[in-house]
């Protein structure tokens, strides 16, 4: 696997894409694996994501770690000439950095001052294919989103169907009366990442639920469990 994401690393190295679109962003976050996952298309769909925020000149915010797809897209970003800005709690660097780092490098206190400083810098969010921190971190600002804390767009990259069931079950949830047609149209999803790009330039919110307009910062301030009581559930 380690071959694998040095022949990946190589090509993104080799075959910087130019730089001749522009964009509506400035910075976008990426949340995405500590993991390369099984299937050689969602390291792909890393560099090829990259890719894109280097041809339309967008810096990358992201978890700070160095291996798996967050190192894949990190570097990619990186050899591409943007900057990349890692946020990433103390105590996880020994477990999510290895070797030597790309780009600004930000140490927090934890994983909510991560989170929050993530969404700060950021004019966008996309999630890559990951785990249960890739989904918590999803979520979260989908949910802030909601809760009108910012009406940043929030991409998914469905990268061979990989959020199928996610998305289904969202469905599922504007079905049954939890999540509001105009809520489900927060998410905007793409099999690809120039797909997934074009559609976020030309995102408008249409979602208007929240009774209380909260910034990052206040946000920070009442805590998690004070804010999660004003979650629709």
């Amino acid at each position: 696997m380690e071959n694998r994401q040095h022949q990946l690393h190589h090509q993104s190295a080799q075959q910087p894409p130019p730089a001749t679109k522009s964009s509506r962003f400035r910075r976008i976050c990426v949340f995405c694996g500590s993991s390369p996952g099984k299937n050689p298309s969602y390291q792909l769909a890393a560099i090829h994501l990259a890719n894109q925020l280097v041809e339309r000149k967008i810096d990358l915010v992201y978890g700070g770690g160095s291996i798996g797809l967050m190192g894949l897209v990190s570097q990619a970003v990186f050899n591409g000439g943007r900057h990349v800005l890692g946020v990433i709690p103390k105590t996880l660097m020994p477990r999510e950095i290895t070797g030597e780092t790309v780009g600004e490098v930000r140490p927090v206190s934890g994983m909510h001052q991560r989170k929050a400083e993530m969404a700060r810098q950021a004019d966008a969010f996309i999630a890559l294919p990951g785990g249960y921190g890739t989904l918590e971190e999803l979520l979260e600002v989908i949910t802030w989103a909601q809760l009108g804390i910012h009406e940043k767009p929030v991409g998914l990259l469905n990268v061979d169907g990989y959020y199928n069931s996610l998305l289904s079950f969202i469905d599922k949830a504007v079905d049954e009366g939890f999540i509001t047609p105009s809520a489900r149209h927060i998410i905007v999803s793409a099999p690809t990442a120039h797909e997934l790009m074009s559609k976020l330039e030309e995102y408008v919110p249409k979602h208007n639920e929240a009774g209380t307009k909260l910034s990052w910062e206040m946000e920070q301030q009442l805590g998690y469990n004070t804010t999660k009581l004003d979650i629709a559930r």
